[in-house]
């Protein structure tokens, strides 16, 4: 250095250039994670928020998306009737035609002016006038409201079942023979199967299964453009 003095400058310079870029990778390379670690929180925050939305969207589409294929599966119709909500008790009963215990319902010693009504639809199926005490430990009727009953030969063979024509609910047995009454003839029916509406009340609505003619007419249209 000494017999060329004028290399001093050149050499400084580039030691400067190497200081220079060594301390700018290393800048680099010590800013740069905490630069992306919080790109990847966040983005971990949104992805967390997005699987939170869509679990609770998919859990949504899914139960409506079954739903539908448990009805399409069961063949059910658009226009089914929805009918009253029921209890366990009276799905088994009037579902499963069970039977409730003796002198348990609440209509075994009831006598108020009235209608009784199926629990399922509404339909009106006794009244109050045709009610009587049989000491059987069940509501007992000596007549039903004109066609709001259906019989079928029970599955023992030795009773009839009587069930609400409108929506098919089992209501219970009836006997005749019996001598109870003029009419000869005990509807023995379950408490539970039944509503009381009194007559000072008005009927709530029948919730029908059965098509107006109008819609019967407009089903049957296709049918005879066919011929």
């Amino acid at each position: 250095m000494a017999k060329h003095p004028w290399l001093i400058p050149s050499v400084l310079l580039a030691i400067a250039s190497v200081a220079i870029v060594t301390f700018n990778s290393d800048a680099f390379a010590t800013s740069a994670p905490p630069t992306e670690e919080p790109a990847k929180k966040a983005t971990g925050k949104s992805k967390d928020k997005d699987d939170d939305e869509g679990k609770e969207t998919a859990k949504v589409i899914v139960g409506r998306s079954a739903k539908a294929a448990n009805n399409s599966s069961k063949g059910k119709k658009m226009d089914e009737p929805e009918y009253n909500k029921l209890t366990a008790e009276e799905r088994w009963v009037l579902l499963n035609k069970g039977t409730e215990y003796a002198f348990t319902g609440k209509y075994t010693d009831h006598f108020v002016e009235g209608t009784y009504i199926c629990k399922r639809c509404n339909a009106p199926l006794y009244k109050s006038d045709d009610k009587f005490h049989s000491g059987c430990g069940w509501p007992a009727f000596d007549d039903e409201i004109k066609d709001s009953i259906t019989r079928k030969v029970d599955a023992d063979g030795s009773r009839i079942e009587i069930m609400c024509k409108n929506c098919g609910g089992h209501l219970g047995h009836v006997f005749n023979g019996e001598q109870m009454t003029k009419k000869n003839s005990r509807h023995c029916v379950n408490s539970i199967s039944i509503k009381f509406v009194p007559k000072s009340k008005e009927l709530p609505p029948v919730i029908s299964n059965k098509k107006t003619e109008s819609e019967k007419e407009s089903e049957e249209t296709p049918k005879k453009s066919e011929k």
